[in-house]
C-alpha cells in the first residue's frame, strides 16, 4: 500500500497575497460586477483568508496527526468507533461545498490513539479539494497503515453543493462511500456490528466496498 503522502505538492510558483487577491477581482469582473465599488473592496481579502481556512489541509501531515499512540490499555482489543463527525470540504471538480458526516472506525492491536486524532484525520484531508470517493479511501489507508490495526472502516455521507445548488439541481440528495479493510472487509459479524454502531441496516454496505 502506497504511503500516504506526508504534504502535498504546491507548485514552486506559488501566488503572492496580491496576485490572489487580483484573481478574486477578475472573476467578479467576470461575473459582471465591479470590485471598485464600495460593497467589494474588501471582498479579494476575505475570500483569500476563507480559502487559507478551507485549504488548511494542505500544510497538515496526516502521518504526524496519527505518530502519538498509548498502548497501555489493559489488553483492550474491541471495536474504537467515533460516528457522527461533521465535516466541510470542496469538489476539485466545482470547487462547491461537501457537507457531511463520517465514522471511523478499527479494531486495535496493539496501539490506539487519541480520539480527536481521528477527527483531526479526517479535517486534514477534508481540508483539500476532494472527491468523496478519494476523501474516504485516504482516511482509511492512512489508520491501517499508521496503527497497523486488525481491521478499518470508514464511511462517510455526504451532500454535494455541486449537485444541490447547480447542474441537475436536486436537493436533498447525499451520497454514501465506505472502505473496509481488514477484518471489517473479511468478517460480515464485524462489518455488521459497525454498521449497527452507525446506525445503518447491515445489507446498505456489503463486503467489496
Amino acid at each position: 500500500m502506497p504511503k500516504a503522502p506526508t504534504k502535498s505538492k504546491k507548485t514552486t510558483s506559488m501566488p503572492s497575497q496580491a496576485e490572489a487577491e487580483e484573481a478574486v477581482r477578475t472573476l467578479i469582473r467576470w461575473a459582471g460586477d465591479d470590485p471598485a465599488r464600495e460593497g467589494l473592496l474588501d471582498t479579494p481579502r476575505r475570500v483569500t483568508k476563507s480559502y487559507r481556512e478551507f485549504f488548511r489541509g494542505y500544510e497538515q501531515n496526516p502521518t504526524e496527526i496519527l505518530s502519538r499512540t498509548f498502548s497501555e490499555t489493559d489488553g483492550y482489543d474491541e471495536m474504537i468507533v467515533l460516528k457522527d463527525i461533521r465535516f466541510e470540504s470542496h469538489c476539485e471538480h466545482h470547487m462547491a461545498p461537501i457537507i457531511g458526516r463520517a465514522h471511523i472506525a478499527y479494531l486495535p492491536r496493539k496501539r490506539v490513539v487519541g480520539i480527536s486524532k481521528l477527527a483531526r484525520l479526517l479535517e486534514c484531508y477534508a481540508k483539500r479539494l476532494q472527491i468523496q470517493e478519494k476523501l474516504t479511501a485516504q482516511i482509511a489507508n492512512t489508520l491501517n497503515e499508521e496503527l497497523q490495526p486488525r481491521g478499518v472502516a470508514v464511511v462517510i455521507d455526504a451532500s454535494h453543493q455541486c449537485m444541490t445548488t447547480r447542474g441537475v439541481h436536486k436537493a436533498g440528495t447525499s451520497m454514501v462511500t465506505s472502505r473496509m479493510l481488514g477484518a471489517f472487509r473479511n468478517d460480515p459479524s464485524t462489518r455488521r456490528e459497525f454498521l449497527a454502531f452507525i446506525g445503518l441496516p447491515p445489507a446498505t454496505i456489503g463486503s467489496s466496498s
